[in-house]
């Protein structure tokens, strides 16, 4: 009978081996995430988003803009399906390519309203205007060249005509008859609906006739009579809803018939203003000294 003493490779103490230790890894760890890998696409695309924005405001270079945007667009969505990898320059170029879009159609559309008005625009605007009696010119041919002259120099904001000029453009002439720089009387007895100017500001009233001298027929509304301060601003007739006995109307005239009414703006007070008047649609302005 033989004795096997308890040790190594009996069943009871089976030989042990070392295992090799892994390394610890902390990201593996709970509770830690793994910090996200640069995004390279959002970063183009982020950056041609920018550069697309910034020609898209330029008049003379927004082709590139047109490129460069809608490819900023398409890459940032591309951007934001990218596992592993950071969001934000991918939203910003979304954000950025978007709004880039929309300041570049208002600016295309400028450009081509311009080029539209620069082309078929009443370039024949032709001011006459009252004779004073401290002017004697010389002979009738002189009288004349000094009456009628092109809106070139005349009729600008630092030069306005007097009242009573007669505005001549290709399909319409206009003449301001007056102006009443303190107009609540008249307002107040027009309407009984009619309110009063706001505190601060006061009623002033233009009359004037407008003749229609072009071809078949058109209405009186396409000529644009209104008021700009000295400060800049522009003060049209539909700011106050005012119902004046002799309003203008918008009644369709035939050629050589004529309109006469009067439009009421709201002026503030200490304020000077000058009449606008645009002789047609396209037509230059004319400024007016009231």
């Amino acid at each position: 009978m033989t004795y096997q003493e308890p040790g190594v490779g009996s069943q009871q103490n089976p030989p042990t081996y070392a295992q090799p230790q892994q390394p610890e890894n902390p990201y593996l760890q709970p509770g830690h995430r793994p910090s996200p890998g640069r995004n390279i696409l959002a970063l183009v695309a982020f950056i041609a988003s920018i550069v697309g924005f910034i020609f898209s405001c330029i008049p003379g270079a927004l082709i590139v803009g047109w490129i460069l945007l809608p490819i900023a667009f398409i890459l940032a969505i591309v951007s934001l399906f990218l596992k592993g990898t950071g969001k934000g320059l991918g939203i910003a170029g979304l954000i950025i390519s978007v709004v880039g879009t929309i300041v570049a159609f208002v600016v295309f559309f400028a450009v081509v309203a311009t080029s539209f008005n620069d082309a078929f625009g009443d370039k024949n605007v032709t001011i006459d205007e009252p004779a004073s009696s401290s002017q004697a010119p010389a002979d009738e041919a002189q009288a004349e060249d000094a009456k009628q002259e092109p809106a070139g120099e005349a009729g600008t904001r630092e030069s306005p005509v007097a009242v009573g000029s007669v505005i001549t453009g290709d399909d319409w002439t206009i003449v301001i008859n007056s102006f009443n720089p303190d107009g609540a009387a008249v307002v107040a007895e027009a309407n009984q609906f009619n309110e009063v100017a706001p505190a601060g500001s006061h009623y002033g009233i233009v009359n004037y006739t407008v003749t229609y001298t072009g071809e078949d027929s058109a209405y009186a509304v396409e000529v644009g009579v209104d008021m700009v301060t000295g400060s800049g601003n522009v003060i049209n007739g539909y700011d106050a809803l005012v119902v004046l006995n002799d309003s203008i109307g918008l009644g369709e005239l035939f050629t050589g018939a004529s309109a006469t009414g009067s439009a009421a703006f709201v002026i503030p007070d200490g304020e000077t203003a000058l009449i606008r008047v645009r002789p047609g649609m396209l037509a230059d302005d004319i400024f007016v000294s009231p």
